[in-house]
């Protein structure tokens, strides 16, 4: 017996209507996007193993244990399925000259990788929606993109908390890694097996362990905010001023790293407590020395991911209600093989989704009653009838599905877009 062909674990289809919701969602967060400048960019899924070593960092947990890397069978090239958008983002820059340019924004959605274990708001296989601004040095940036990200959430008609922190500059985080090691040394023997792994190669995603013996530890451990300089200082009172001029409440959490060394000055987090333990659902921060790590001229650069599972998880099924329903269904039935009803059905069809409605046409046939049952099915607001007497007099009956009070009315065919025009507030299109 054949075995049965199913998805990778973690790896999951999108059906509809989710896959409507899906759609739903990206338009408005491109939408939000577009309004504050930022352009698309569309990368490979796959890319060069070493631009995620070097730009993720060696030592982290994605680049040691949850890439999904290959050898090329043609000519035995490392690749990987890319894990986060930011590196290969940083590449394209790079590659194409765009850092030689001005100051730009840019954004990218699709399908990331990494080898995790499956559970609600992760899997294998997940989707983000970034957004990178490259060539602003200041706190400007940082913190328009948050503001961009509450715009967002107040559309979405959802409501998260906003932490922040500065990791400052590269000698301020080395001079309170080594601090940091040395206490924790001290204390080496309590460290839960994970965090004695990390003692020395990533410190900093110590302060992550949920192990209540390391966050004991952790918590008289040498806080970063204490070895900032003056310039890191002056950058974060940048950006936590103009958000608490936009009204933008935040909480100033000094234990606030990420799991990706690029990272400097500005990082952020938008989390909720309705997901379990995946509370994170958009993330990013400043990351000014990544285009120079990757060979690109020194640009400074801000950015951020948003994890479209775990949005599409909270905005639930009745924000996107009626996406998937048409406008109006198309019934039609004659004489003989039907040839002149049908006629007369692909064209109130097609002017119709000329003018921007989603119309369904009934194709395989049926007698009226069945075709009219699986009009009201469908959800569309009116069925559009199609006998033979209408075929003769080149009209159609226009019948209201969802509102009981409303008799049948007879339109004549060239009349059928203004018809509808009276009765949608907007055009679909």
């Amino acid at each position: 017996m054949s075995q049965r062909l199913q998805s990778v674990r973690g790896m999951n289809d999108i059906l509809p209507p989710d896959a409507i919701r899906w759609e739903w969602l990206t338009a408005r967060v491109a939408d939000c996007l577009r309004r504050y400048g930022y352009l698309p960019i569309q990368t490979p899924i796959v890319e060069p193993t070493p631009l995620f070593s070097r730009a993720i960092g060696e030592v982290t947990d994605i680049v040691e244990k949850e890439m999904y890397s290959f050898s090329d069978a043609l000519n035995g090239e490392s690749l990987t399925l890319r894990p986060e958008g930011t590196a290969g983002c940083a590449r394209a820059v790079i590659q194409h000259g765009l850092a030689n340019q001005n100051a730009l924004r840019l954004y990218y959605m699709g399908a990331m990788f990494r080898h995790e274990r499956p559970q609600k708001g992760r899997y294998r296989q997940f989707h983000q929606i970034g957004a990178e601004a490259f060539g602003f040095p200041g706190p400007d940036v940082d913190a328009e993109q948050i503001l961009l990200l509450a715009r967002l959430w107040k559309e979405l008609g959802l409501s998260f908390a906003l932490q922040i922190n500065c990791l400052g500059q590269p000698e301020e985080r080395a001079r309170h890694r080594a601090d940091l090691i040395a206490y924790l040394e001290k204390h080496a023997s309590a460290l839960d097996e994970e965090a004695r792994r990390r003692l020395y190669s990533n410190p900093l995603r110590i302060f992550d362990s949920k192990i209540p013996t390391t966050q004991a530890i952790c918590a008289d451990a040498p806080e970063l905010p204490d070895y900032l300089g003056e310039d890191s200082r002056a950058h974060f009172a940048g950006v936590t001023r103009i958000l608490a001029e936009a009204g933008i409440a935040f909480t100033v959490n000094p234990r606030l790293v990420r799991g990706l060394d690029y990272y400097n000055l500005t990082v952020f987090e938008w989390i909720t407590d309705a997901l379990g333990a995946q509370g994170t659902v958009c993330a990013g921060g400043r990351y000014d020395g990544l285009i120079a790590q990757l060979g690109g001229k020194p640009t400074p650069a801000c950015g951020f991911a948003i994890g479209m599972e775990r949005i599409l998880e909270l905005i639930g099924q009745d924000n996107a209600r009626g996406e998937e329903a048409p406008d109006m269904y198309v019934v039609h039935q004659g004489e003989g093989n039907g040839e002149r009803t049908g006629k007369l059905a692909f064209q109130a069809a097609e002017q119709l989704r000329d003018a921007g409605y989603r119309v369904i046409l009934n194709c395989g046939g049926g007698s009226f009653k069945s075709q009219m049952k699986k009009a009201d099915a469908s959800g569309a607001d009116y069925a559009i009838i199609i006998g033979d007497n209408e075929a003769v007099a080149q009209s159609v009956l226009v019948k209201p599905l969802r509102d009981a009070g409303r008799e049948q009315e007879q339109v004549p065919f060239p009349n059928l877009t203004p018809f509808f025009s009276h009765h949608f507030s907007h055009r679909k299109n």
